[in-house]
């Protein structure tokens, strides 16, 4: 089994990774639990209020008629059709909006808000997923590659200014995660907010829910049947959420590599198995840290 190594007894780096993965989902359940299951319920007592008001009003019509009602405008709404306004709302798969779903596959985020309802879109949607979901992983890999070798070039443009690495290092990646951030998560939430009528923390919830393909759905953009958006304007979005993903995908890596320095380095005695894996092999953190990997125990 992987271990660390540590002074006066043995402990497992796997057993550690789940009792933290699992706590912290136990954690959020919980959290998410006290914060929502009132206003859950809270939302139920207000729609059934609003039904028996509505049949009050209205006495033609009768509690089953109102369900099979409801019924036909909750299936309008998974078919991705809008049950507000009329016949003339916006197409959801106008080439803008099918780009944008396009995208939504392929990067695994899948709002939930639109889907094929035909028989051949499903069966397309499959194969189209297959493929594009590991050409999707190769284009941000070699995006993610063009912007360490940036990052490098940022470094060693500072260097020539400022003769100390260490610090050099600490504030290009600084400048690298402020610079992307201004970009991806600032202004976008703004533009947003401006052509949704979201508020600023709407847009900023929407941008990071999407970039972390969680894709929720419950926020997305272009799909107010009462506003008109420019043809691109979904296209442009889905750009954006490409390009932001290979940012993103980045500063995560380094945030972890960061996080495994930290933990070897304010625990002298523990080390993490080598290479991450239970077979011995070597790894990038022994090497960045001039550690010589433990020997395989039998």
């Amino acid at each position: 089994m992987a271990r660390f190594q540590e002074t006066g007894g043995k402990v497992s780096w796997t057993g550690l990774l789940v009792l933290v993965h699992f706590s912290y989902l136990l954690v959020g359940a919980t959290i998410f639990q006290i914060l929502e299951r009132e206003a859950e319920s809270n939302n139920r007592n207000h729609f059934q209020l609003e039904k028996l008001n509505f049949l009050a009003n209205y006495t033609c019509l009768d509690g089953p008629a109102l369900e099979k009602f409801v019924q036909v405008i909750l299936d309008a709404w998974e078919k991705g059709v809008n049950p507000s306004g009329n016949s003339t709302n916006p197409s959801n798969w106008d080439f803008s909006s099918s780009f944008f779903f396009a995208g939504t596959v392929v990067t695994t985020i899948g709002y939930g808000n639109l889907s094929p309802s035909t028989v051949s879109g499903q069966v397309f949607c499959v194969f189209y997923a297959l493929c594009g979901i590991p050409l999707n992983l190769v284009f941000l890999n070699q995006l993610g590659k063009c912007l360490t070798i940036h990052l490098g070039r940022l470094e060693r443009g500072m260097l020539s200014l400022v003769p100390h690495k260490q610090a050099v290092e600490v504030l290009a990646v600084g400048l690298f995660v402020a610079s992307g951030s201004l970009l991806f998560l600032v202004i976008p939430p703004l533009l947003f907010s401006y052509v949704e009528d979201w508020s600023y923390g709407e847009g900023f919830y929407y941008a990071f829910i999407t970039l972390s393909t969680i894709g929720f759905g419950d926020y997305v953009v272009g799909t107010d049947p009462d506003k008109h958006y420019i043809t691109v304007y979904r296209s442009l979005a889905g750009v954006w959420i490409i390009f932001a993903l290979a940012w993103l995908a980045l500063v995560l890596s380094i945030g972890a590599k960061l996080m495994e320095s930290a933990i070897v380095l304010t625990r002298p005695g523990l080390r993490r198995p080598p290479g991450g894996v239970e077979d011995g092999s070597s790894g990038k953190l022994e090497e960045e840290l001039g550690q010589r990997p433990a020997e395989p125990k039998i």
